[in-house]
């Protein structure tokens, strides 16, 4: 079959990719830059990639007439805009629109459990999502998950977070509310099951796992799983902003996603009864497994996608390749050069920073800025790096983006996404004489960035002079 992917650099798309190529489907995939999309790891004639913004009407021409099967995996949750539930509806209504003028006959949608009047923004804007798909010509099913959980997965990582970080927890009184999580595997079986099955079309399925459990016994049962001993306090005094700050103080959530989760978590997210698992041969696994084969990807440096990768500014939104050109013109610049011990060592180095490896120098300054970028509401350092050897375009590195990273041509060049009077850029690149070139460039917005820039350039001195001699030393 010919299948459309949207969402495909999200977190579930690129888990289900893999699942259709192997299952021998040519799949076409919507990206809104191609540069994100890293098709060298992708061997197969079975895969089209197309540039297509579904907020912008025009974009979607480049969808192909011939498709018999669409997933929607679009979601704007971690926006920083505060609006995602418009910028959903614009989405799947220009998604309708364009596809049903094709010969398209399924379409499956993974949406979030709502089975109460109560809703949160987040599970209020699923549900309309799912109303404007579902008055189409087209069969549409839909399969409605709440916690999923899995290696890299939002739930996954903040809960990670609250044990690994917390002895003893001090919590709002949402840690009471139940819902159903489920395995990342499982839902890929639930989407990839249910591909051409009449029997699910125009319906809507609640998939979850087998356990109902709390938010605290979720994260006691982590920390059982990790052998760490924690305390839970739940507190009937702190307000959904309180809670929400919590949340984004302690994990690297941002505040906006911390804000709609919380939202989301005074909702109860239970199954419905149904019988999809059974019709589909699907054996569910249960939360403490799901915990235990999170960390086995983990331990393996086999971490596929990571929600962080989406949490971002307006970088993503406009196309990385907008940044690539570093600017010349009214910026401010740190140029460093040395040569290399090792230029093969070196490469390593550089594509190690971030992350648990750190940036080879100052580690506690780097940490200091990003604990002053979360508390003007920034993204932090917390959101690390994907995996410890390897860097592609548009995944979150810290408080950067990855803009460009080329082991042949020795380049790594990062955009800043913390909190700035200005734009910063830093780049590392080694020539054929094996000098490495560290360039940091900035280029600001007005006075207050010139101010910033020289506020800050004694600390440059010492960080980017000690960062190239540990990286260009043996």
């Amino acid at each position: 079959m010919k299948i459309l992917l949207t969402g495909v650099t999200g977190y579930i798309a690129q888990r289900l990719l893999p699942v259709l190529l192997q299952n021998g489907h040519h799949v076409v995939c919507c990206v809104r830059d191609k540069n994100r999309f890293n098709i060298k790891d992708y061997a197969t004639a079975n895969l089209t990639v197309i540039e297509a913004d579904f907020l912008e009407k025009d974009s979607l021409k480049n969808i192909p007439n011939d498709i018999d099967i669409a997933y929607y995996l679009i979601h704007s949750m971690s926006t920083r805009t505060g609006h995602f539930e418009d910028m959903e509806e614009i989405c799947a209504t220009n998604f309708k629109e364009r596809i049903q003028n094709t010969t398209i006959k399924q379409v499956i949608y993974l949406s979030g459990i709502a089975n109460v009047k109560d809703l949160s923004k987040h599970l209020s804007s699923r549900k309309n999502v799912e109303s404007i798909l579902s008055d189409s010509p087209f069969a549409l099913t839909t399969l409605r998950a709440g916690i999923i959980v899995g290696s890299g997965s939002a739930s996954f990582e903040i809960i990670r977070d609250l044990v690994e970080k917390l002895p003893i927890m001090i919590t709002p009184r949402w840690l009471k509310t139940k819902c159903q999580p489920i395995a990342i595997r499982n839902v890929i079986e639930f989407l990839n099951g249910v591909i051409g099955s009449v029997a699910t079309y125009n319906k809507s399925f609640d998939i979850g796992g087998p356990n109902i459990l709390s938010y605290k016994e979720m994260l006691l049962r982590f920390a059982k799983i990790r052998g760490l001993k924690r305390k839970i306090f739940i507190v009937p005094v702190m307000t959904p902003k309180i809670s929400s700050y919590w949340l984004y103080f302690v994990t690297s959530t941002s505040f906006s996603l911390a804000k709609n989760l919380v939202d989301s978590m005074k909702v109860e997210v239970i199954c419905k009864p149904n019988n999809l698992a059974e019709l589909l041969h699907i054996s569910l696994i249960d939360y403490d497994t799901s915990i235990k084969l999170a960390f086995d990807k983990i331990e393996q440096n086999q971490v596929l996608s990571s929600w962080k990768d989406a949490q971002t500014s307006g970088l993503l939104r406009k196309g990385i390749s907008k940044f690539i050109e570093v600017p010349v013109n009214g910026c401010f610049k740190d140029i460093r050069k040395k040569q290399v011990a090792n230029s093969e060592t070196a490469l390593n180095k550089i594509w190690s920073i971030g992350g648990k490896t750190g940036w080879h120098f100052g580690n506690w300054l780097w940490e200091l800025r990003g604990f002053l970028d979360q508390l003007v509401g920034g993204v932090g350092m917390r959101r690390g790096r994907k995996s410890s050897t390897e860097i592609f375009p548009g995944e979150a590195l810290d408080f950067w983006r990855v803009l460009l990273a080329n082991k042949a041509e020795k380049r790594l060049l990062l955009y800043a996404e913390m909190k700035l009077p200005g734009e910063a850029w830093l780049e590392f690149k080694i020539d054929e004489n094996n000098l490495l070139t560290q360039t940091a460039t900035f280029r600001p917005l007005g006075v207050w960035g010139r101010l910033y820039w020289y506020s800050v350039f004694p600390f440059h001195g010492l960080i980017f002079n000690g960062m190239i001699k540990k990286i260009a030393g043996k």
